[in-house]
């Protein structure tokens, strides 16, 4: 059982990660495990990009208008925005005179503010007009408003959440977008008993947060390791019921926004050691490979077709993608 030796690993800090913690402001116990990861020197870059806050971006709804269009108008507002060559939906801006959640094209659902490494999950999905697409933790909406723009909201979404205070944000984006093809239902994903089989299923499981350093500096310190494994079983339970909905030849995109392997490699590999029909299909976004290699707990050599964004790497927040085809 891969996450039972992840979970009685008891990570000992070096005297290097415990220095570095100390300058940087973290656990002692996530440094030493970017060290392993990243060896010393990408250790160091990684902490010193989580520095750097994270530039405003947002997602252009081209279901409502063209990217260009969204430019030009914000621009003609005193707005700097340029291309985000990362994802095409996608624009950094760099210069906002005031927020980006009061202008008018906002009001009017011409975008979505969304972090970068976001931005690239749904596209693994390859939404469709005619499919019919579960998101097992769709709020806010970030990622179901963008299912719905793909297909040109000719897709039906079927949305849940286990939070009633988030499912209100994510019913107002998707109206605020202007989509209609959608149904909301709040519940635990864990224990919805469909009778549908779905051939496309988004889980952007919810995880420590460690990825969004840079949006969030008190993520360097508000988990201890215990906190991380609750989050690995609560994912593990959740990809387990994805498996359960999803049909013979379809596709499940695992996403959580972190750099922790107990959150990302460790929970498919746990999958894929109890299921033999599950495979990893490659990424077509630009990624590192996952890990295969834990302190000296190995995952199964297929989890490096497994993504993962790093700050110092594409800029991005810290996150892990991995789109699993169940066989026929």
């Amino acid at each position: 059982m891969v996450l039972e030796s992840i979970m009685n690993l008891r990570i000992r800090a070096s005297e290097k990660a415990k220095i570095l913690a100390s300058k940087y402001g973290y656990l002692p116990y996530m440094v030493e495990r970017y060290i392993e990861i990243l060896g010393l020197e990408g250790a160091i870059e990684l902490l010193e990009a989580n520095e750097h806050p994270l530039p405003d971006t947002i997602r252009c709804n081209d279901y409502l208008t063209s990217c260009n269009a969204l430019i030009e108008s914000l621009e003609s507002k005193g707005f700097s925005v340029k291309p985000l060559h990362l994802a095409p939906h996608g624009l950094v801006v760099e210069r906002k005179p005031i927020s980006l959640g009061a202008t008018l094209e906002y009001l009017q659902g011409y975008y979505y503010i969304q972090d970068p490494g976001s931005m690239l999950v749904a596209y693994e999905l390859e939404p469709k007009p005619g499919d019919t697409i579960l998101d097992m933790a769709a709020a806010p909406g970030g990622k179901a408003t963008q299912i719905l723009q793909l297909s040109m909201d000719r897709a039906l979404l079927v949305a849940v959440d286990v939070s009633r205070n988030r499912i209100r944000a994510l019913r107002s984006h998707l109206n605020r977008m202007r989509f209609k093809n959608y149904i909301i239902i709040r519940g635990d994903s864990r224990k919805i008993n469909f009778k549908y089989k779905f051939y496309k299923i988004l889980l952007d499981a919810p995880s420590t947060g460690e990825g969004i350093i840079r949006k969030d500096p008190s993520r360097k310190r508000s988990r201890t390791y215990d906190d991380v494994m609750v989050v690995a079983t609560l994912q593990y339970q959740l990809l387990e019921a994805g498996l359960r909905y999803l049909a013979d030849g379809g596709t499940l995109v695992y996403s959580a926004c972190t750099l922790a392997p107990e959150e990302g490699e460790a929970v498919i590999a746990e999958i894929l050691n109890k299921y033999n029909n599950i495979r990893i299909e490659k990424l077509n976004i630009p990624h590192q490979p996952g890990i295969t290699e834990y302190f000296k707990i190995r995952f199964p050599e297929e989890v490096r077709n497994c993504g993962r964004l790093y700050p110092h790497i594409h800029g991005t927040e810290g996150f892990f993608i991995c789109k699993l085809v169940k066989q026929k």
